[in-house]
C-alpha cells in the first residue's frame, strides 16, 4: 500500500489495523512467515490472523475478551475561549462557537478571525505563552537529530501561505438526529462548524529534514499543550506533502490565542481533530502510533463501519463534500425577489457543480458558482428566486471535480460524524 492511499479513511483503517495485527502477533513470538500463514489460514485477513495467534494464550488460562465497551462520546469542553465574539454571530454549543450562516451574507471569500468557529476538547490553554521559553521539539526514532525549535527560528524560515478549508468532524451532527431520527452524541453542530482562511507558516517537511527524517519514519504524532494534550497521529506520506504546514499566521494575523498560537499544524483536507493547536512537541515514530484520537474519539463507528483493531472503527481523515445557504436556520426572510446565496466544499478537490431546489427536492436548477474556486477551500454560489410568501424547504447539493455528490441519505454512526448529505434549510417568507 502506498503512501497517499493512507490520505482515505478505509485504506487508512485497513492499513492501520494490519500493522497492528503484525505487531501483537510479533510479541506473541510468532515469526513473520507464521504470520504469513495465520493470515492466509484466517482468510487473508490481519485481524484474523491475530485472534489465530492469540489463541494459545487465551488457551493456557488467559482471561478472555471483556464484554461490550461503553459507547464512546466526545468528551464535554469547558465553556471558555479567549473569544471577543459579537452578538448574534456564533450559536454557543456546550463551550463550543458555531458560526451563523446568515453573517456570511454578502462577505467575501475568507472568514475573519472574528468570526471563524471555534472547538477544543479541553478549552483554550489559560496561561499565557512565554515566547522566550517556548520550544517545538521533535523528537523518536524517526528521526535522527532530535530538534529544539525557537519561535523565532520558525517563523524567520521561508513560509509559504496557502487557502484552505478547516472543518470538525461532527459538522452537520444535527442531521442525524433531524433527518435520521437517531441523535447521535455530542453537540448538534449544523452546518457552522467550517471556515477558509489564509494560513501562513513553515512546511512541516523542512522541520523534519532539519531533524534528520528517517527513510524508515512511518508516523508523525504532533501533541497540543493544552489540557486534553490532544494527539493525533499521520502518516509520514501526508506530513510531508507540499501543503502541511506549521502555522504561525492566519489571515495575515498572527494566529489568534484560541487558534493555536503559538504554531499549529494545518493537515489541508483532513478532520478538524488532525490539525492540532497549542503545538510544543512532535514525536516521528518507525512504528505505527495508535492513540485515544485515532483509535476511540475520531472514528466511523457502528453497525454500517466494522471495526479494525486497535481502533473502535474506521479512523477519519479526509473530509467530504457540504453545501449550506447563508441565511438563518428555520428563520424568517422577505417574500419577492431576491439572490439566494450559499457555499460548497470538498476536500477532494474544487466543486464541479451546485445544484439548488427551493420545493424541497422537487424541482432542481443550476447555481452560478462565483471565481474563486480553489480545490480543498470553498466556492460561493447563488440562484435568482421569487420567493412567495408561506413556508419553503430549500437544498442544495454538490457535485466535486472527482464526481462525488451529496448523497440524498448517510448512514449513522455512532459519535455522529461526517454527514454530507443533503438537507432541508426550513425558511419563512413574510
Amino acid at each position: 500500500m502506498n503512501g497517499n492511499d493512507l490520505r482515505q479513511e478505509a485504506a487508512y483503517g485497513i492499513a492501520r489495523a494490519d500493522e497492528y495485527a503484525w505487531l501483537r502477533a510479533r510479541k506473541l513470538g510468532v515469526s513473520r512467515r507464521q504470520f504469513l500463514g495465520l493470515v492466509a489460514a484466517g482468510g487473508g485477513t490481519a485481524a484474523a490472523a491475530l485472534a489465530l495467534a492469540a489463541r494459545p494464550a487465551l488457551a493456557e488460562g488467559a482471561p478472555g475478551p471483556a464484554g461490550p465497551s461503553p459507547q464512546l462520546a466526545p468528551p464535554a469542553a469547558p465553556s471558555y475561549s479567549f473569544k471577543a465574539t459579537r452578538p448574534g454571530f456564533f450559536t454557543e454549543r456546550n463551550g463550543r462557537l458555531e458560526m451563523r450562516w446568515e453573517a456570511m451574507y454578502g462577505r467575501g471569500f475568507l472568514v475573519p478571525n472574528d468570526l471563524f468557529f471555534y472547538v477544543s476538547h479541553a478549552g483554550t490553554p489559560p496561561e499565557v505563552v512565554d515566547l522566550a521559553r517556548w520550544r517545538l521539539k521533535i523528537e523518536g526514532s524517526g528521526v535522527s537529530r532530535p530538534t529544539e525549535f525557537t519561535y523565532d527560528e520558525i517563523v524567520s524560515m521561508p513560509s509559504v501561505s496557502i487557502v484552505r478549508a478547516l472543518e470538525c468532524a461532527g459538522n452537520g451532527r444535527a442531521f442525524f438526529g433531524t433527518v435520521n431520527g437517531k441523535a447521535a452524541p455530542g453537540p448538534q453542530f449544523q452546518l457552522g462548524m467550517i471556515g477558509v482562511a489564509e494560513w501562513t507558516g513553515v512546511p512541516l517537511r523542512e522541520l523534519l529534514d532539519r531533524a534528520g527524517l528517517k527513510r524508515t519514519a512511518r508516523d508523525v504524532k504532533p501533541e497540543g499543550f493544552d489540557a486534553a494534550r490532544l494527539a493525533r497521529p499521520i502518516p509520514v506520506a501526508k506530513a510531508l506533502e507540499e501543503d502541511t504546514i506549521i502555522a504561525w499566521a492566519m489571515n495575515g494575523e498572527v494566529l489568534p490565542r484560541d487558534h493555536g498560537f503559538p504554531v499549529r499544524l494545518r493537515v489541508p483536507g483532513w478532520v478538524g481533530s488532525a490539525n492540532v493547536k497549542w503545538i510544543d512537541k512532535i514525536e516521528v515514530s518507525e512504528q505505527s502510533i495508535f492513540t485515544k484520537w485515532n483509535t476511540e474519539l475520531y472514528v466511523l463507528a457502528g453497525t454500517e463501519y466494522p471495526a479494525k483493531a486497535p481502533a473502535k472503527g474506521i479512523p477519519l481523515t479526509v473530509q467530504n463534500v457540504k453545501s449550506a445557504f447563508e441565511l438563518p436556520w428555520e428563520g424568517e426572510i422577505a417574500a419577492g425577489r431576491r439572490l439566494l446565496r450559499g457555499r460548497s466544499w470538498s476536500a477532494n478537490g474544487k466543486i464541479k457543480k451546485v445544484e439548488v431546489s427551493t420545493d424541497g427536492g422537487g424541482t432542481w436548477r443550476l447555481a452560478r458558482l462565483r471565481d474563486p474556486n480553489p480545490s480543498q477551500a470553498w466556492v460561493r454560489w447563488d440562484v435568482d428566486w421569487d420567493a412567495p410568501r408561506g413556508n419553503h424547504k430549500l437544498q442544495a447539493r454538490a457535485t466535486d471535480e472527482r464526481g462525488y455528490t451529496q448523497p440524498a441519505h448517510v448512514p449513522n454512526n455512532d459519535l455522529g460524524y461526517q454527514y454530507d448529505g443533503v438537507v432541508n434549510h426550513a425558511v419563512k417568507a413574510t
